[in-house]
């Protein structure tokens, strides 16, 4: 059975060209600004500046536009913008719970826009708390089990991860949300290629979903993920794998 990251992984793997590639640019920038106006300008001293700094290496956004955005979280830059995190929580087709994160500068426009896709895509939003607690923060690397197999991510062990599971075709690198940067360090050195590495709400459990709400579920997740302001979606569904292929083809 499959979730979150498989969807990802398998989108990942299916795209050519990112035709939005400007707007996760802005994304990316806006969490570095508030990595960088909650903890300091200085990676290594501020973890989630170095996380968001490395999710926009990875995405290779140029130094010059990280640069910028540090100095806007720290005030050096003259247009800092008042940007503050918001989490949604609501619901989607087949009872699934999600997460949303949003980076924003206006809370009225994301909200609305926010309950607009929901209801939209046939999900509805829940109140503050409804599905939080079904959710834990933990570091998350996936790696593709095609190419590697569990022994050859034992220096993850070593270097602090708590467990790995196999996710289907996809092995997932549990971690605390601080020993990810380690962690992730580790695999790399030893020449592991790694599909993506977050700090993420993690289910603590998922519910099965079948493929009518899946195809209506993924619209959903897409369309809040491709909002301007949102951050990122988490859901705790359970999909087989070969459906998610289909409903990604």
């Amino acid at each position: 059975m499959s979730g979150h990251s498989k969807w990802h992984s398998i989108k990942h793997k299916k795209a050519v060209v990112d035709a939005r590639r400007g707007q996760h640019f802005t994304k990316l920038a806006r969490a570095i600004t508030i990595a960088a106006r909650e903890g300091g300008g200085d990676p290594d001293g501020n973890s989630g500046l170095a996380l968001a700094i490395q999710k926009a290496r990875d995405a290779s956004m140029p130094k010059d536009n990280i640069e910028r955005a540090i100095a806007k979280g720290t005030g050096e830059a003259g247009d800092a913008e008042q940007i503050e995190t918001v989490l949604y929580e609501g619901y989607g087709p087949g009872g699934v719970a999600l997460l949303i994160e949003a980076l924003t500068d206006n809370r009225n426009r994301t909200g609305s826009d926010v309950r607009h896709l929901l209801s939209k895509y046939g999900g509805n939003l829940g109140e503050p708390g409804s599905v939080s607690y079904l959710f834990e923060k933990s570091g998350v690397i996936v790696v593709d089990a095609s190419r590697y197999d569990e022994e050859d991510l034992m220096p993850a062990i070593d270097a602090g991860a708590q467990d790995i599971t196999l996710d289907d075709d996809v092995f997932e690198v549990l971690t605390e949300p601080g020993d990810l940067a380690a962690v992730r360090e580790a695999l790399e050195q030893a020449g592991i290629e790694l599909e993506s590495a977050d700090v993420t709400q993690r289910p603590r459990a998922r519910v099965p979903v079948n493929e009518a709400d899946a195809a209506k579920l993924m619209k959903l997740i897409d369309a809040l993920e491709e909002s301007d302001d949102v951050a990122a979606v988490h859901a705790n569904f359970d999909v087989d794998a070969s459906v998610l292929e289909r409903i990604a083809s």
